[in-house]
């Protein structure tokens, strides 16, 4: 049987005190990995469905084969995890602000999720995601320096939540349309949030996109017995620019 708890990494950064931790869940009969920042849970292993879910209903809108996929968030590596079950997709780039996240998965600290960093077809970056949107320079993370196909996000709590302020010029129209930009012709862009569907950032991505929709991602929660909602937003970019 496993320790009770476990720190298995922790480092200070630009954001505050991180930390992975292993415990086991006597509620549950399992070993749980959860990340922390500062006194803030970010995310458990425990939670995984919309994460997945994220991946899932990003590449179900994605068009043709030989997908660029890029990543925002590596995190506990769900969403990067379930990419690779496409088998359409040729190329996986996993950006991360935090090098440290970064080093967990190199380090093989997530059993669940050992094989992501040595698949060939999967690039681990360090950098600012944001940043990137900003100037134009998404298109680094393909291998080809070709549009991307997918965008998939796990990053903020929320459009609203966010991680740090120098995220929200993403979540607004302009924000947006940088992003859109460096899109293939029909290329997605899918979004994990913690919140309800909200109705002023559901517009902004119709102002930006050919077509957009929210998905309420429904999951049972062990620990209360009860359930719990997440949301992705996928939207999608015009087939054709002219």
């Amino acid at each position: 049987m496993s320790a009770l708890f476990e720190e298995l990494a922790a480092s200070a950064t630009r954001m505050g005190e991180l930390s992975l931790r292993r415990r086991r869940d006597p509620a549950v009969g399992v070993d749980v990995y959860e990340v922390k920042l500062d006194d803030e849970f970010l995310m458990s292993s425990l939670f995984t469905s919309a994460e997945k879910e994220l991946a899932r209903l990003g590449l179900a809108a994605a068009v043709g084969d030989g997908l660029r996929v890029l990543v925002g968030g590596l995190g506990l590596g769900y969403t990067a995890r379930t990419v690779l079950d496409d088998p359409r997709v040729a190329s996986v780039t996993v950006v991360d602000a935090l090098e440290d996240v970064i080093d967990w998965h190199r380090r093989g600290l997530l059993p669940e999720v050992a094989e992501l960093a040595s698949d060939p077809r999967v690039r681990l970056e360090h950098a600012d995601f944001f940043e990137r949107v900003r100037s134009g320079r998404l298109r680094d993370a393909a291998p080809d320096g070709a549009p991307l196909d997918a965008v998939l996000v796990d990053i903020d709590h929320s459009p609203r939540h966010l991680l740090d302020a120098s995220h929200a010029s993403l979540y607004a129209p302009e924000g947006l349309a940088a992003l859109a930009r460096q899109l293939a012709p029909a290329g997605v862009f899918a979004l994990w949030s913690d919140d309800p569907p909200d109705g002023p950032f559901e517009a902004d991505l119709a102002s930006v996109f050919a077509d957009a929709m929210s998905h309420t991602v429904r999951f049972a929660n062990p620990l209360t017995g009860g359930e719990a909602a997440n949301t992705v937003y996928v939207a999608r970019s015009p087939r054709s620019r002219g």
